[in-house]
C-alpha cells in the first residue's frame, strides 16, 4: 500500500473496524445477558477493585450519569457492589461480588474467541507485529494530542 492509499483509507478503514469490533462484541456478549458496556465496567472494576465511581468514569471515558446508570444494572443483577468512602461519603467504591467472578470467566474465554475471529488468517507473530503497531499508533496520536493541547492558548477571562 503507498502512502498515498493509506492517507486515503486509514481513518475509514480504522473507523469502520473499530465499529464492526463493537457490533460483534454487542451480539456476543448478548449471549451471556450482558451488553459491551456492562462488560466493560466489569472488566476494569476487577482489575482494581475498589477504584472510585468517578475514576472509572474517566478511565471509561463516559458521562458520569451514563455510567451510573449501568452501575446501577451490574448492582441489580448482583454482580458489582458500591461501597462507601471511609474518609469521604460522598464516594463510591465499587467492588465485584461473587456471583461475576463466573461470568469473568466466561467473558474471558469470549474475549479469546473473538479476538481469534478477528485475527483469522494472521499467523502469531503477524499478529502480534499488528498489535504493536497499533499501540505505537495510539502513542503517535496521543503525544500530537498532547502536543496540541499545551500549544493551543489559553481563552482570555472575561470578569463581569
Amino acid at each position: 500500500m503507498t502512502r498515498r492509499s493509506a492517507d486515503i483509507n486509514f481513518l475509514f478503514a480504522l473507523g469502520e473496524v473499530q465499529r464492526l469490533m463493537r457490533a460483534f462484541a454487542d451480539r456476543e456478549a448478548a449471549r451471556y445477558g450482558i451488553t459491551r458496556a456492562q462488560w466493560a465496567v466489569l472488566a476494569k472494576v476487577e482489575r482494581s477493585e475498589g477504584m472510585k465511581q468517578t475514576e472509572l468514569a474517566e478511565q471509561l471515558e463516559m458521562q458520569p450519569i451514563t455510567l451510573t446508570r449501568l452501575i446501577d444494572k451490574l448492582c441489580e443483577n448482583d454482580w458489582i457492589e458500591r461501597r462507601g468512602d471511609a474518609s469521604d461519603r460522598r464516594v463510591n467504591r465499587l467492588y465485584l461480588k461473587k456471583a461475576a467472578r463466573p461470568l469473568l470467566g466466561k467473558l474471558a474465554g469470549l474475549k479469546s474467541d473473538i479476538t481469534a475471529t478477528a485475527l483469522e488468517g494472521l499467523s502469531p507473530a503477524e499478529a502480534e507485529r499488528f498489535v504493536t503497531q497499533l499501540e505505537s499508533i495510539k502513542e503517535n496520536v496521543r503525544q500530537a494530542l498532547q502536543n496540541t493541547e499545551t500549544q493551543m492558548p489559553k481563552k482570555e477571562q472575561r470578569y463581569g
